[in-house]
C-alpha cells in the first residue's frame, strides 16, 4: 500500500511493468525527491513523440542497458518528465495520459482541463 495519489486523488496505479517504468523503476510514476526531471506523467507513447522527443535530443527509441532502459515503441506506457510532455504538448504532439497513473503533483504545473484533453481512451496509439 501507498501513499501515492493520481490526479483523481486516489490511489496511484501502476503505470507500466513491460517495459518496467518510472523513476525507481517500479512501474509507477512517484513524485521523488532528487527526481529532477519529475517523472510523473504516465503516457502511452505515440510514433509522432518519438521522433519529436528524439528531435529534442532524448531518444526513447535505441534501448540503453546500462540505464535499465529497454528502448519504446508507440504503444508503450513510460513516465514521462513533466517538462518534455509539456514542450510537446506546445509543439502540438503531447503523448496520450493515463490520468488513473499519473502523480497529483502534475496539478501544480498542469491544469485538470489541460490533462483531461490528452486522456488515454484505450483506443490511441
Amino acid at each position: 500500500m501507498t501513499d501515492d495519489r493520481n490526479v483523481y486523488g486516489t490511489e496511484l496505479e501502476p503505470c507500466s511493468t513491460d517495459p518496467m517504468t518510472g523513476f525507481l523503476r517500479d512501474g509507477c510514476c512517484r513524485r521523488v525527491e532528487g527526481d529532477r526531471g519529475r517523472h510523473e506523467i504516465c503516457a502511452v507513447m505515440t510514433e509522432e513523440f518519438l521522433r519529436f522527443s528524439r528531435a529534442q535530443g532524448n531518444d526513447l527509441v535505441t534501448p540503453r542497458p546500462e540505464l535499465e532502459f529497454p528502448g519504446l515503441e508507440p504503444g508503450d506506457r513510460w513516465c514521462l518528465c513533466l517538462a518534455r510532455w509539456l514542450e510537446a504538448e506546445d509543439a502540438d504532439c503531447a503523448p496520450p495520459v493515463v490520468l488513473e497513473a499519473t502523480h497529483e503533483a502534475v496539478l501544480r504545473d498542469v491544469e485538470p482541463d489541460l490533462l483531461r484533453e490528452h486522456e488515454y481512451d484505450g483506443r490511441s496509439r
